[in-house]
């Protein structure tokens, strides 16, 4: 069954940074994802900056670790808000040759009946 480009958008709408460069070395230093993640604090939906929103690291741009490994998730959302915002987390991958992952929903599977 072909899938439509709208559903398709709305299953990958995150990509992963990775803190692994391409030949598989861990990226230094070890809180780069806090440190960009920080930095991208600003970026966030309107009407949630609230009194507090400093403390707080944007929706769009969120340090994780995946399988052990530092990484930052990049909702696709950041694009529309601020293109040079998402322009700037796309080139600091880029520049620092670091792995990038699309990410996915996978829908639950309908349970079955009987």
């Amino acid at each position: 069954m072909a899938e439509s480009a709208h559903n398709k958008k709305e299953l990958h709408d995150e990509f992963f940074i990775l803190g692994v460069t391409s030949n598989g070395r861990q990226f230094r230093p070890s809180d780069w994802a806090e440190r960009l993640c920080g930095v991208m604090s600003c970026f966030r939906p309107e009407g949630t900056a609230g009194r507090h929103a400093h403390l707080q690291f944007s929706p769009y741009v969120c340090p994780t670790v995946i399988n052990g490994v530092k990484s930052v998730v990049v909702n696709n959302r950041l694009r529309d808000l601020e293109p040079m915002a998402y322009h700037f987390v796309v080139s600091f991958a880029k520049d620092n040759d670091l792995q990038i992952v699309d990410a996915c929903l996978v829908p639950e599977p309908e349970p079955k009946q009987g």
